[in-house]
């Protein structure tokens, strides 16, 4: 999938929640709850990593970490959307200012000295 596709599936399932809230409980969420529904997932990526590298007992195992890690994508998606932002060129950007950042503070590969 690319992050066309995985942002149609995502949209998909944000609509198919606010049709569940709006049965359930009369109201979508809002922006600052789908943040603080990603907060949530992040600790629990954060247990999870913990597990995997036996700093913590936790169950799930690596299917826990992989559902976890997909949460956490789905939500990131959904933030941009909800927030009108597109991710390709924005991580292109971001990604590019980085490397720069990065080799900027490399030593020089080239220079013998």
């Amino acid at each position: 999938m690319d992050l066309e596709e995985l942002l149609q599936r995502a949209v998909a399932v944000h609509d198919l929640y606010d049709e569940l809230n709006r049965h359930e409980r009369g109201r979508v969420w809002t922006r600052e709850e789908f943040m603080l529904g990603f907060v949530g997932d992040v600790g629990d990526l954060a247990k999870l990593v913990m597990a995997q590298e036996g700093a913590r007992g936790m169950p799930g195992g690596r299917e826990a970490l992989e559902h976890e890690l997909a949460d956490c994508l789905w939500s990131v998606l959904i933030l941009a959307y909800r927030y009108d932002i597109d991710l390709g060129p924005v991580f292109r950007r971001t990604m590019t200012e980085l490397d720069a950042a990065i080799r900027s503070r490399l030593p020089d590969q080239q220079d013998p000295s």
